[in-house]
């Protein structure tokens, strides 16, 4: 018999314990991933610093749920000016998750 599929569990964040050092290290590995990717460019600095913001507001919330702050930051994401960059809020909220899941030493390749 085949084995029905499984939900993917929630990864829930501890809460949030210092915003200023968690935002400043999402800002800055977010620019790093950002000028890595393709090419360094000016508005990766805006983008690493929106997206943490809102990151960072959304914990402040009471927001823990790593899928709910992905959700998030695509949303609100949308309002951000993409035209001087390769990137987009999808782009930009699966760098966040990716990281966060890099941080706690979860592995987000392949689905694993």
């Amino acid at each position: 018999m085949r084995e029905e599929p499984q939900p993917i569990p929630s990864i829930v964040l501890p809460p949030i314990q210092d915003p200023d050092k968690e935002g400043e290290w999402l800002k800055s590995s977010l620019h790093n991933w950002l000028d890595q990717e393709f090419i360094p460019e000016a508005v990766n600095e805006k983008i690493a610093q929106r997206a943490s913001q809102i990151f960072v507001r959304q914990r402040l919330e009471g927001e823990n749920d790593l899928g709910a702050l992905v959700i998030a930051i695509v949303t609100e994401m949308q309002a951000f000016d993409f035209s001087q960059s390769f990137y987009g809020e999808f782009a930009i909220a699966n760098a966040v998750s990716d990281l966060i899941l890099d941080s706690l030493g979860i592995d987000h390749c392949c689905g694993n």
